[in-house]
């Protein structure tokens, strides 16, 4: 969809909850289970990096943070709960930390770089540079040199023309050397993460999204 706050809902719940725009946390919320619902009742643990978010659980723009990438916010599950919105919400520098041990990474994240970095306001080129230092980082941590840690690269829409997006697997349980041709969603991204680790699906929309088993390595 356009603009990027359906998008970024549709990835993390399966549906954009009727939100058509980009509002803001406080004047619209999606009201409905998402990914962060399923990692918590399953046993698992789940964290939102947000680049630029100048503290834990801030819902409000600032700066390059735009609040708009950071779906999570928009939960009343997890916005409502102040202790582990805390925890879980997160600024991106937190990474840095919890890259140190396995152990130290949720079993899900998200991370969402600031709007220079996702080259909304500055050149691709930034983007790039911002990718090829952070990608390298994330594949040599231990959760991704001693597990089958899964690391997808994507976008949240694209060109009016065919709105397409490139997406990237990589890490251990990425199959290499492998191009795709088949139209997959963001429904299909999520339904993926689900149908590995044996969650039933969210929504409907993400159920009939074909899964992208055919990029992991088993």
């Amino acid at each position: 969809m356009h603009p990027s706050l359906p998008n970024y809902l549709a990835l993390t719940s399966g549906t954009n909850a009727g939100i058509t725009s980009d509002c803001k946390p406080k004047s619209c919320t999606a009201d409905v289970r998402s990914i962060a619902d399923e990692m918590t009742q399953s046993g698992r643990t789940w964290k939102m990096y947000a680049e630029s978010m100048p503290a834990p659980c801030v819902a409000h723009d600032s700066g390059s943070y735009a609040v708009k990438h950071n779906p999570f916010l928009y939960y009343p599950s997890v916005k409502g709960d102040k202790a582990s919105c805390a925890d879980d919400v997160v600024p991106f520098d937190r990474l840095d930390q919890d890259l140190q041990s396995a152990a130290g990474l949720p079993n899900y994240a998200f991370i969402s770089p600031n709007m220079c970095h996702d080259t909304h306001n500055c050149p691709i080129g930034t983007g790039d540079d911002w990718l090829s230092r952070e990608v390298p980082r994330i594949l040599a941590s231990p959760a991704f040199t001693t597990q089958n840690s899964l690391l997808v690269v994507t976008w949240d829409e694209g060109s009016d023309h065919d709105n397409r997006v490139a997406t990237v697997f990589a890490g251990p349980a990425a199959r290499r050397g492998f191009t795709s041709h088949a139209a997959y969603s963001h429904y299909s991204l999520l339904h993926t993460i689900e149908d590995v680790w044996g969650l039933a699906p969210l929504t409907g929309n993400v159920s009939s999204a074909p899964l992208m088993r055919e990029l992991l390595s088993n």
